[in-house]
């Protein structure tokens, strides 16, 4: 069924690898438009969803993370080659006790609009941003901090919670520093439309829904481990549509695209005046169902019906026929390589036989509507719909912007969703299935034994009493099919030839480090 849906859709007519090749072809003949490329120094890269907000503590998008690795610094760095710690607005740090990690600061750093960075920035950042009146999106980045103190003008202590093993994993990725003083002054309102940092680059720029442009921070502090940034000017352009994003980097409107669908990344590696990569990411795609009922009554409360959703999409299919190399079938909630993802749960395979046995049990021999929101991938989504149908479930496909879709989920309004989560590119299961199933705003699931064995697991900093801990969250989460994981995403990239750019598995392209060859 798969293949016959692969095979009959209707191509976009740049989707054709003949098409597309033709235009390649033409497009190397045709002078880059001045707006982008080396000849310029400006870098301009797509993204395909409006960026929610630029105020990183206002969004739960990737592309919230990316903008901020730009604009703002965090007190710790992680390589994203090789997952070592590094020293960044933080030069050395220390555990006191299992709750308490002092941190001696960077002297000599100053914020874009001047301001100087000191304990103060810290102590206000965690502080504020870990109170309710900050109203954060997502939380789950900074609640497991009691507070900050100030020991010096340029000594923290953090306070936190309870023992939190994972804390070096979120000081080196979700919590950017802010300037205290500057924020006071403008509030989150006014950092939105004019956001200050210590990062590389600093935002020139913002047409809401469009654009954001930036420009080299030249007085970048000289020992980040980020490096100096290298070209003098970034846009990031909104392009949602995936045929104009390759329209646009053909004819020189962009240098830089990633998500390239599968059938135009193969057409794209003939072209001589591009670079096409793949590299996996720590992105999952899953399932989500309303198995509390906060929508209401529905089959999805029943256990049997859930099951048989999982077992009736064939994700194997899917990710060898629609999804670029490097991409594997998920099994538990959580991307297989973080700390305490353990792999022996329960597995849903396909079986369709199987899948209509348990709509028997549950009372639906004939099946069901449903809703199934989603927000990108529409041809994947489309394949999960299809496979549903040979069950007997009837699916009707919502798509809508990704905060919308997120905001239905929270507050109780949507049945089930297909949506995607890269873990803040934190590399333990707190960051991913603890952001689901503890009892915040993305938990539509309220079981007390998951969230007693997720809280235990980060909050003992013994490593095998922490796996055995999520071990046991994971087993029930499968067990009783509370999310359907479905595949990683190794992501395409395309790119100007011009452009020196490595892709990382931590899912952000970090053009502080990019240059032109």
């Amino acid at each position: 069924m798969l293949q016959d849906l692969r095979l009959s859709r209707r191509l976009p007519p740049l989707a054709s690898g003949v098409a597309l090749a033709l235009a390649v072809g033409a497009a190397t003949l045709s002078p880059s438009p001045a707006m982008a490329g080396k000849a310029n120094n400006t870098l301009t890269f797509a993204l395909d969803q409006e960026v929610e907000a630029v105020n990183f503590y206002q969004s739960t998008s990737r592309d919230a993370l990316i903008l901020s690795r730009l604009i703002w610094d965090t007190l710790i760095y992680r390589d994203p080659v090789h997952g070592e710690y590094k020293p960044a607005l933080a030069t050395s740090w220390k555990w006191v006790n299992p709750t308490i990690l002092d941190l001696d600061l960077r002297k000599g750093v100053t914020f874009q609009n001047g301001e100087p960075f000191d304990a103060d920035d810290v102590v206000f950042t965690i502080n504020y941003f870990s109170s309710p009146e900050a109203k954060l999106k997502n939380a789950s980045v900074i609640s497991w901090i009691d507070h900050a103190e100030k020991l010096g003008d340029y000594q923290v202590r953090l306070v936190l919670k309870k023992p939190f093993p994972a804390a070096l994993e979120y000081l080196s990725s979700p919590l950017p520093i802010y300037p205290n003083e500057y924020t006071k002054k403008v509030g989150q309102e006014g950092m939105e439309a004019h956001p200050i940092g210590t990062g590389p680059y600093k935002v020139t720029e913002i047409v809401k829904g469009q654009s954001i442009s930036f420009a080299r921070n030249d007085h970048y502090w000289k020992e980040s481990p980020k490096g100096q940034p290298q070209i003098a000017k970034l846009v990031m352009r909104t392009i949602p549509d995936k045929n104009t994003q390759l329209a646009e980097l053909m004819t020189g409107g962009v240098d830089w695209i990633w998500k390239v669908e599968k059938d135009q990344s193969d057409a794209l590696r003939s072209a001589p005046n591009l670079t096409v990569k793949d590299a996996e990411t720590m992105r999952i795609g899953y399932l989500t169902f309303d198995a509390a009922g906060k929508a209401g009554a529905s089959p999805l409360n029943k256990i049997e019906v859930r099951q048989a959703i999982s077992y009736a999409i064939n994700r194997k299919a899917i990710v060898d026929n629609l999804i670029a190399g490097g991409a594997r079938v998920v099994h538990s909630a959580c991307f297989p390589e973080q700390f305490g993802c353990d792999q022996t749960i329960k597995r849903y395979d396909f079986d369709v036989a199987k899948a209509k046995e348990l709509l028997k049990a549950a009372g639906y021999p004939n099946g069901f509507s449903v809703t199934l929101d989603g927000y990108r991938d529409r041809e994947l989504a489309e394949a999960m719909v299809s496979d549903l149908a040979r069950v007997g479930i009837k699916t009707n496909l919502n798509f809508g912007k990704y905060a919308a879709i997120r905001d239905a989920i929270r507050s109780g309004k949507s049945q089930m969703a297909f949506m995607t989560w890269g873990s803040n590119s934190i590399g333990d299961v707190s960051a991913s299935t603890g952001v689901f199933f503890k009892g915040d705003a993305e938990d539509t699931y309220n079981d007390a034994e998951v969230k007693a064995d997720l809280t235990n697991g980060d909050t003992q900093t013994d490593p095998a009493v922490r796996k055995e801990a999520y071990s046991k969250a994971l087993h029930r989460i499968a067990d009783q099919a509370y999310w359907l994981p479905l595949w990683s995403y190794p992501y395409t990239y395309a790119y100007t030839s011009e452009l020196n750019f490595t892709p990382t598995s931590d899912e952000i392209p970090h053009f502080a480090q990019a240059s032109w060859k």
